[in-house]
């Protein structure tokens, strides 16, 4: 699959074009729990930040934290400074993107608040013409209305574009799917850790097995 065969690309970015260094989820994690009066154990923490398995709700059912007790003290717990500090660009993705002579678009579950400073701090907004942050008002992928919106901003929603979405979470293949996108599935993690085996219209471990 070469960098031509579409008119358009999406990506997802956390997981997918960047990463996150593995000390700083557990640590983020347990500052959550600390203000819960829990503690998480290190493959709870990678299993809440990643959604490996889509069991993030069997962790938190488990240690008797509602979800959405859960997610509003992290999200004022974890600090945008740190998380744009603690985060890195995978060098397959930056080889790849960079050679794309198409429109090139992010759909990202991550909010602007977290996903604003990374771009900055890794000087990789301009790779993209437009940055989708999923919202309650937008959807959540696999909804496909954010993927639509990026569609809309790049010009190609209607005409007969040809276009794909990669990312490494299930629900980026749902989304593409739904907006009626092919869909390449970014392997970043052994199927055995993440409980799950992903499919796609394509799957690999990185950008550098694609042309």
């Amino acid at each position: 699959m070469a960098r031509t065969d579409y008119d358009f690309w999406l990506f997802d970015l956390d997981g997918t074009v960047v990463d996150i260094d593995p000390s700083y989820p557990p640590t983020v994690v347990s500052a959550v729990g600390d203000r819960l009066g829990v503690s998480f154990t290190e493959r709870e923490a990678e299993i809440l930040w990643y959604g490996l398995g889509g069991v993030r709700e069997r962790v938190l059912r488990r240690r008797g934290v509602e979800p959405e007790r859960f997610w509003e003290t992290f999200h004022e717990v974890e600090q945008p400074a740190d998380r744009a500090g603690a985060t890195y660009l995978y060098d397959d993705a930056e080889s790849f993107i960079c050679e794309i002579d198409a429109p090139v678009g992010v759909v990202t579950h991550c909010q602007p608040y977290l996903t604003d400073p990374v771009l900055d701090r890794l000087d990789i907004r301009d790779w993209f013409d437009t940055v989708v942050c999923c919202s309650d008002e937008t959807g959540w992928k696999p909804d496909p209305t954010p993927v639509e919106m990026a569609m809309t901003d790049l010009g190609v929603a209607h005409d007969g574009h040809e276009g794909v979405l990669a990312g490494d979470d299930p629900d980026d293949i749902g989304a593409a799917w739904n907006a009626g996108l092919d869909a390449i599935h970014v392997e970043r993690y052994d199927p055995a850790e993440r409980g799950q085996c992903v499919l796609g219209d394509r799957r690999v471990t990185g950008f550098g097995e694609m042309s």
